[in-house]
């Protein structure tokens, strides 16, 4: 059964080079703050990435040294199993809602749950419809 709370991700964009990605998990991790879940690309010039951590204030702090206003965002973590069609019955929830999704991105890995982080038009509706 999924299970869905609030978090906060970080969201920015830097100028996009070569090696980018190292750099910003390694300000990030010489933090010692833990990444929980990472969505990362770039887009013509510019890289984005939208980050949840397990110590944002920390991670903001450390990344100041790269960008200096990083926001903090309202979105969805839900946990759940890490088998076929845990992620077609949390979007069957969402939609059955009424509830637009504007992004998501995840991470399975080979354990027995997966986490998802959701951004919606009511992230407040969503979490009670996955809940349920």
């Amino acid at each position: 059964m999924a299970k869905a709370k609030k978090s906060k991700q970080l969201s920015f964009a830097l100028p996009n080079r070569v090696g980018l990605l190292s750099k910003v998990s390694t300000v990030i991790s010489d933090a010692k703050v833990n990444m929980q879940a990472i969505c990362a690309y770039g887009m013509g010039k510019k890289a984005y990435f939208m980050v949840v951590t397990d110590k944002n204030a920390q991670a903001k702090k450390a990344l100041g040294k790269l960008k200096k206003n990083i926001p903090e965002e309202d979105v969805i973590a839900v946990e759940m199993p890490n088998r076929a069609g845990a992620l077609q019955k949390v979007a069957q929830k969402i939609a059955d809602a009424g509830i637009d999704i504007i992004y998501m991105y995840g991470t399975a890995g080979t354990g027995k749950s997966s986490i998802c982080v959701f951004k919606t038009v009511d992230d407040n509706k969503a979490i009670r419809a996955i809940n349920k």
